[in-house]
């Protein structure tokens, strides 16, 4: 099957987390022979081969100019959004540019080599561009929806319609949290259409190791008896990182030796910060900022437990941060909030908490801080989960399977109009 993936965010270089998701996803289907083409724009900071092989698949990525000078490409990458709340001017600005481009890099490309489906990721901008290409084409469509998409979409007027097109001309929509199901349902997506699948991890990739973890610990000046919370994502206000810093200055976690390392940067950095030092918490909490997506894996087996404690502004999807954890066993403390619940069994792998409530996150920990053993047994069954549900060899294949049908069911729409032609 040759499929055609669309996305604004792809790893630039080694070590890159934009977009490491579509890259490992594609990466999957690459395993099982199948021939992927990645559409994205271009950006100056690219330093990577463009094709990759194995076997008989191979992922070849495709690379589209919008706009010049080339420093003016400044659409996705991370780049596009204020705290994931709104578009930034630029944002708007370069809109137009993105949309005529994208839209006629995706021509040409789904012309010439002619995709049994399009696989867009974001409903705004790629669902959009593959809605305009698979209606011209005839080609399946399918629409994945990350996160902040949803919210875009139901920004405007102009980006509502835009919306309705992608969710009528999809074929497929999938969605890694109820919430950001729920939020595009008014936008005209079809609930039949929904398929609920998170985004993974590689089992293979990221498993227990303890390789540097003790160099870490004591880089970070964290002691081998202190309980290392870690907590990774991008400081915008859906992460809920401030109820974490809430939850350290709560009775429960004030007088136990517990360290909570943030890793990630954004616009919410420095009011972060600044909670932290005002609520007394500051010496409890390492600020490390990015850290590459290949280094990543120590910093998972050095922590005893990951915190996702994501509240609903606005709504988000499953974080790739807890099955990652997960799959370095490791159990996680989140929020009944942004998918965590299609990924921790709370009481087995982990403990759901209510979003926004300091206290309760404080407790939980408390729990896992106290009880080295259940720390362990529930790292354990974490990273069975991963291995049987929540691994890309599992879920790239769900993909396949339900790509297969589409490929299948095109193919009989059109005998039929052939046949009654």
């Amino acid at each position: 099957m040759r499929i055609t993936v669309l996305t604004h965010n792809y790893p630039r270089f080694v070590g890159d987390f934009s977009g490491s998701f579509v890259q490992a996803l594609c990466r999957a289907w690459m395993e099982r022979g199948q021939q992927v083409d990645v559409l994205a724009p271009f950006d100056t900071a690219y330093n990577r081969p463009l094709a990759e092989t194995s076997g008989s698949g191979s992922v070849d990525l495709h690379l589209f100019r919008y706009i010049w000078p080339p420093s003016w490409h400044l659409v996705g990458y991370g780049r596009s959004m204020q705290s994931d709340l709104k578009l930034r001017l630029s944002g708007y600005l370069l809109s137009p540019f993105f949309f005529a481009g994208g839209i006629l890099a995706a021509l040409r490309h789904c012309q010439k080599v002619r995709p049994d489906l399009i696989h867009a990721h974001w409903a705004l901008p790629n669902g959009f561009i593959g809605a305009v290409v698979s209606r011209r084409l005839g080609i399946p469509l399918v629409v994945s929806i990350p996160g902040s998409d949803a919210q875009v979409a139901n920004s405007n007027a102009l980006f509502r319609r835009m919306a309705r097109f992608t969710f009528a001309q999809a074929s497929l929509i999938t969605a890694n949290s109820g919430a950001l199901r729920d939020a595009v349902l008014p936008l005209g997506a079809d609930p039949d259409k929904f398929e609920m699948i998170v985004y993974g991890v590689d089992p293979a990739r990221l498993c227990p190791d303890p390789t540097g973890t003790a160099e870490l610990r004591a880089e970070l000046d964290i002691a081998p008896e202190d309980v290392m919370l870690l907590a990774v994502g991008r400081m915008v206000v859906k992460k809920g990182f401030d109820v974490l810093l809430q939850a350290l200055a709560k009775a429960e976690l004030r007088e136990r030796s517990v360290v909570a390392v943030l890793v990630g940067t954004g616009d919410e950095w420095s009011k972060w910060q600044w909670l932290a030092a005002s609520l007394g918490v500051a010496t409890r909490v390492r600020w490390v900022g990015v850290v590459p997506y290949d280094q990543i894996g120590v910093y998972y087996n050095a922590c005893d437990l990951l915190v996702m404690p994501s509240v609903t502004a606005p709504a988000d999807g499953l974080n790739v941060c807890v099955p990652d954890a997960m799959s370095c066993g490791k159990p996680v403390v989140g929020s009944r909030a942004a998918g965590n619940d299609l990924a921790i069994v709370d009481g087995e792998t982990g403990f759901l908490v209510p979003e926004g409530d300091p206290s309760a996150l404080a407790r939980a920990i408390a729990t896992l801080a106290d009880e080295p053993t259940l720390r362990k047994q529930m790292g354990f069954l974490g990273r069975l989960r991963v291995e049987s549900d929540l691994g890309w060899p599992v879920l790239a294949q769900r993909y396949l399977d339900h790509f297969e049908r589409l490929v299948k069911q095109k193919e009989i729409e059109r005998g039929r109009r052939g046949k009654g032609g």
